[in-house]
């Protein structure tokens, strides 16, 4: 099974490939069209031509070697790059979000540290007995689970990591 899905990722990273260059290629073809056009004139008419055809013929390889390749675009992208704006700003501002969402959740994490310390401090003042009970069943579970982590196969998520057949 898995070596379908490795054989599956060459095929798509190559059909990948080949749709970069064919952009490349039609990029280059464009330009070259955009300087015939703006240098025309009746004697050049040939060249412009032979230069459309060619643009013409690169879309079409575009066209059939982009057919097997299946690769999703967000909507937000594609309406920042209708609007004019460079898709790398997109990829920048998206990364700033997650970040200031990444610093406020980090906030409240720390917030509900503090909280714990504080409660634990305040139980242990009123209710030092059973505070004591609390950390004793604590630290046996935290040790249980540590234990449970290192056995092999574990993943860091608590999950059993299963062995494929080949």
């Amino acid at each position: 099974m898995e070596a379908g899905g490795q054989s599956r990722s060459a095929a798509m990273q190559q059909s990948m490939e080949e749709v970069v260059a064919s952009v490349q290629r039609a990029l280059a073809l464009l330009h070259q069209l955009h300087s015939s056009v703006s240098n025309f004139s009746l004697s050049s008419q040939l060249l412009l031509l032979e230069r459309l055809n060619g643009v013409l013929k690169e879309l079409t390889v575009l066209q059939s070697t982009s057919q097997n390749l299946n690769v999703p675009i967000p909507l937000e992208v594609v309406r920042f790059i209708d609007e004019g704006r460079n898709p790398d700003e997109f990829t920048k501002d998206l990364l700033n979000h997650c970040t200031l969402r990444n610093q406020f959740t980090k906030g409240k994490v720390d917030s509900f540290k503090n909280l714990r310390r504080h409660m634990l401090e305040e139980l242990e003042d009123t209710f030092p007995e059973e505070t004591e009970a609390y950390r004793a069943i604590r630290t046996q579970a935290a040790a249980e689970n540590r234990r449970a982590m290192q056995a092999p196969g574990m993943l860091s998520n608590g999950d059993v990591k299963v062995k494929t057949e080949h």
